[in-house]
């Protein structure tokens, strides 16, 4: 139960609070209000990564509202579109990525960090890496509903099991003019630092190169 349910205003701050802006923003007038940009789309949802379990509950209950009201809403999960393109690989891929990450462990935790960094890059990172999956994603969902872009969500989740290794703000940069201009938003574990300052799971060193809108 929320204080929302319940009749009472969220406090500053809680997941009640930023899901109500969200809400709020695509909900209220014409076409949804997530940025400032009209032809940038893009939205950050900050969140404490202790609270992954109620963000999924959040996140639930806002596709269920947005669902009533005749919107339709695309949730990705960004661990498995990872997970399925190193399957992809092949078993030889993953046997040997296994064995080498255990090798490098033996030397050392960061230098089986970087060993994984090195080899899971392309399938990460870049136009080819991981946004490639989610536009594909994003084009057989909007084919599939034509005329309903400005009532259509994408929402980018379990970001968190993709750390350290990928980069937020490189990932949309790189889904940038490649969404149908489909609202997405991108649920972000971390901590926020001043107006644009995030870090990642609360860890990494706050990174400002963002443009999208972040609630929370």
């Amino acid at each position: 139960m929320t204080q929302a349910s319940l009749g009472l205003a969220p406090a500053p701050g809680s997941l009640d609070a930023t899901f109500a802006a969200l809400r709020s923003d695509l909900l209220d007038g014409d076409v949804p209000r997530i940025s400032t940009m009209r032809n940038y789309r893009f939205a950050l949802l900050v969140y404490p990564p202790k609270d992954e379990l109620a963000l999924r509950g959040h996140t639930a209950r806002l596709t269920a509202d947005l669902s009533q009201r005749g919107w339709v809403v695309l949730t990705l999960s960004l661990q498995k579109l990872l997970l399925a393109r190193i399957h992809a690989r092949g078993d030889d891929f993953v046997r040997r990525l296994i064995e080498r990450e255990r090798r490098a462990s033996a030397k050392g935790h960061d230098r089986a960090l970087n060993v994984l960094r090195e080899k899971l890059a392309d399938l990460l990172e870049g136009p080819d890496g991981l946004a490639a999956d989610i536009a594909a994603e994003v084009d057989a969902f909007a084919a599939a509903h034509p005329g309903q872009v400005d009532r259509t969500l994408v929402v980018l989740g379990r970001a968190g099991a993709l750390y350290p290794f990928l980069r937020c703000s490189a990932l949309l940069r790189h889904l940038d003019g490649r969404t149908h201009q489909i609202p997405v938003v991108l649920l972000y574990p971390g901590e926020r630092h001043g107006d644009q300052g995030l870090s990642f799971m609360g860890v990494l060193s706050p990174d400002r190169d963002y443009r999208p809108r972040i609630y929370g």
